[in-house]
């Protein structure tokens, strides 16, 4: 199921799938069965809460999505400015200790844009296990200059790499922070149901065969929006690094 969610072009195709199949099925289920006009009347009040209550669900797990792609962009320009902030903190710093710091900051900041912009899970393992190797290292310099001399200065440059630190902690909760599975097995059951109901108020599939793949299609693409926003490395609509990558121009070119 992950995988699929991560995928949101499998997801699209699986999608139509699935629910053009449940349309014929609610089609080849009505042939032969004429509805009553009562019973025809309770299929329309039941068809109608079926779509709405499909189109809620739809509409809340889109905001749901949004949420978090915003809340992914927000972080990446915190961290961006959190490790520009510690980089200028660490000129306060001894000169040997400076220096090494802003070497270990600008290989720190490299390693954050690729995490960004990889989608190999391989290579995304290596980032993760040389960024931590890196955060041990610079704590370990600020962390004996503030032992040797503590001072406001030292303070400050500690709290900053604090920051760094804290910032790159929620920018990976943000990224895992997904809709649940559970809801996407609540819009899957709806959307089967709502389309189990449009194949079965077909009288006749081959005069109204034309109307088969409508509500599958555009479930689909909602389904594919959704999935898209939601995937942080899979979909189309992703979170770039811009901040990170225009402060690593910045820092070049000083």
């Amino acid at each position: 199921m992950d995988y699929i969610l991560e995928e949101p072009l499998i997801l699209f195709v699986l999608s139509i799938l699935t629910l053009s199949l449940a349309v014929v099925i609610g089609a080849l289920f009505r042939k032969g069965r004429v509805l009553e006009k009562d019973m025809h009347e309770n299929y329309r009040v039941i068809l109608a809460a079926t779509l709405t209550l499909l189109a809620l669900i739809i509409g809340f797990s889109f905001s749901m999505a949004t949420n978090r792609y915003d809340q992914r962009k927000n972080y990446e320009e915190a961290e961006a400015n959190a490790i520009g902030t510690e980089y200028v903190r660490a000129g306060l710093l001894p000169a040997t200790d400076a220096e090494r710091l802003h070497v270990l900051l600008g290989k720190y900041l490299d390693q954050r844009i690729l995490f960004y912009t990889t989608r190999d899970r391989q290579q995304l393992a290596q980032i993760n296990d040389f960024t931590a190797q890196l955060q041990m290292e610079m704590w370990s310099i600020v962390e004996n200059s503030a032992r040797t001399k503590q001072t406001p200065t030292n303070a400050l440059v500690a709290s900053g790499m604090n920051d760094v630190l804290n910032s790159q902690g929620y920018t990976q909760a943000a990224w895992w922070n997904r809709i649940p599975v559970a809801a996407w097995l609540l819009m899957a059951t709806m959307a089967i149901c709502c389309s189990l109901l449009i194949g079965y108020g077909m009288r006749n599939m081959k005069t109204e065969r034309i109307l088969l793949p409508i509500l599958p299609i555009v479930v689909s693409i909602a389904f594919f929006l959704i999935a898209d926003i939601d995937s942080p490395r899979g979909g189309v609509i992703r979170v770039h690094p811009h901040n990170l990558v225009s402060l690593s121009e910045s820092l070049l070119a000083h």
